[in-house]
């Protein structure tokens, strides 16, 4: 079957350091079309940005860690609040994946790859790279690339979304088949692509100096990769596909040199985020290693604190259940607020059969952080591991209502429904997880079984049914993308 196709422009690519704050502030972007707008909606772009994400969420490996998914909203959303232009909601994923890249694409939606937040060595880098991508978005690149395709091309614009979803599952038979469609018009796209490129340099530079990063870190970044691969067989997947011209990014060094440098301190959330990131969802030891080495070398207080912190996490991987609690203890005890200590000393807590010790530290933590997504997750599987599954049932109802995009909340009610044995109520929470992951039909097949067996309780058949009939018109109305 024929996808309706895009390109996604917004990968990762020369994030240019700028002027000051002040400057930047007047910045002349370069005039790239129009805006759009005759093209391509602000409201079809967030539709669209929602059916690719269920999409991906279904095809492509998006890490639902919470710990992790909450801090990288987090930094993401501190560079919303300082950019231009925002027209639609962010949200920002994580993606597992061995390949050095990042893209962006409609609807706000911002997704990183695993090992480029491995890669980089301060969080004003990794900052920069979201900026970047963020400017691709605000600038509406997407949009004005169809606009453009469909002025000056007599095909199909762009890569298919079959290519796309390929290459997050396998970035370099994906690429090669998104290369393969442009092959016809490769001079005017890669004129197109430079334009677009500079314009969100200039405003993720922006974006990045107002929200307190590094203005450097750009640079800095994109010159560490140069020099890091220039004598490599093959360049990272990044470079391949966005190439990264001597002359350019001589000019971001230029620009860069022009800005006093800020000493801007790492967050301890970043040190511990990508313990976590290499150690429970990696399967490198040497890469472990490195990063305990790195943080060695730095020996700040953050990348102390992260080193016990990852050190309790191996040994909770390892089953060393005692050295893990006796490791991150003096961490929760100097800090008992702190979401990372709270979500694994709960692991070890639920792995040693201590649940009412972790509800409770939880419950006393969510009074002082009640819209922590991780500390009500991690609520609500304790008391599903307690088999408290009616408490987990309406705290979970209540987070899914607010959250209704997230797969673990409703993987959890999913799994309470069980404990209590209400079927009905159990298939319909997997029906939500289907049908955000773009399997509309499976989604609607369970709901009308879920159906069948409440036939003798009205309310819960009505709203079913009301259900179904939300998914069958988001999948008529989706259906456009698959022709």
């Amino acid at each position: 079957m024929k996808k309706f196709s895009i390109l996604i422009l917004a990968s990762l690519m020369a994030l240019q350091s700028s002027l000051t704050v002040s400057a930047t502030d007047n910045i002349n972007l370069p005039n790239i079309g129009t805006a759009a707008v005759a093209t391509l909606s602000i409201g079809q772009e967030i539709e669209m940005g929602d059916y690719y994400t269920r999409m991906l969420q279904g095809s492509a490996p998006i890490i639902d860690d919470p710990m992790l998914n909450e801090y990288i909203n987090q930094l993401g959303n501190r560079l919303v609040a300082k950019a231009d232009s925002v027209q639609t909601p962010f949200h920002f994923y994580i993606m597992r994946s061995n390949v050095l890249n990042a893209f962006a694409y409609f609807g706000g939606n911002v997704v990183i790859h695993s090992k480029l937040i491995a890669n980089t060595d301060t969080e004003s880098e990794l900052a920069s790279v979201i900026a970047h991508e963020i400017g691709h978005v605000t600038q509406r690149h997407l949009a004005r690339a169809m606009e453009a395709r469909n002025q000056n091309s007599p095909y199909v614009w762009g890569a298919t979304l079959g290519s796309i979803l390929l290459a997050l599952a396998n970035p370099e038979a994906g690429i090669a088949a998104i290369t393969g469609t442009m092959a016809g018009s490769a001079q005017s796209q890669i004129s197109f692509t430079q334009s677009n490129e500079q314009e969100a340099d200039r405003v993720g530079i922006r974006t990045l100096t107002r929200a307190g990063f590094d203005p450097h870190a750009s640079a800095d970044f994109l010159q560490k990769l140069s020099d890091e691969t220039r004598f490599m067989s093959k360049a990272p997947e990044i470079l391949l596909t966005h190439p990264l011209p001597d002359s350019r990014l001589a000019d971001m060094r230029n620009r860069s040199n022009q800005i006093p440098p800020k000493n801007i301190n790492s967050s301890l959330s970043y040190y511990l985020a990508k313990a976590r990131l290499v150690i429970m969802l990696g399967h490198n030891k040497n890469a472990t290693q490195l990063l305990l080495k790195d943080y060695g070398k730095i020996n700040n207080p953050q990348t102390r604190i992260a080193t016990i912190y990852a050190d309790a996490l191996i040994n909770y991987k390892n089953d060393n259940l005692t050295s893990a609690r006796n490791k991150l203890q003096p961490l929760l005890n100097s800090d008992p607020n702190n979401t990372w200590f709270i979500d694994l000393m709960t692991d070890i807590d639920l792995a040693t059969n201590n649940n009412a010790v972790a509800i409770d530290r939880i419950l006393k933590a969510i009074k002082s952080n009640p819209q922590s997504h991780s500390l009500q997750i991690n609520l609500a599987n304790c008391y599903i591991q307690d088999k408290q599954n009616v408490k987990a049932i309406s705290l979970l109802h209540r987070y899914t209502l607010q959250n209704s995009q997230d797969i673990v909340g409703w993987e959890l009610l999913e799994l309470a429904y069980k404990g209590q044995r209400q079927r009905a109520q159990e298939m319909s929470s997997r029906a939500e997880i289907l049908a955000l992951q773009g399997q509309f039909d499976q989604a609607i097949r369970l709901l009308q079984n879920a159906k069948n067996i409440s036939q003798n309780n009205k309310m819960n058949s009505a709203r079913i049914n009301a259900r179904i009939s939300e998914i069958e018109q988001l999948q008529k109305r989706y259906a456009v993308y698959q022709r």
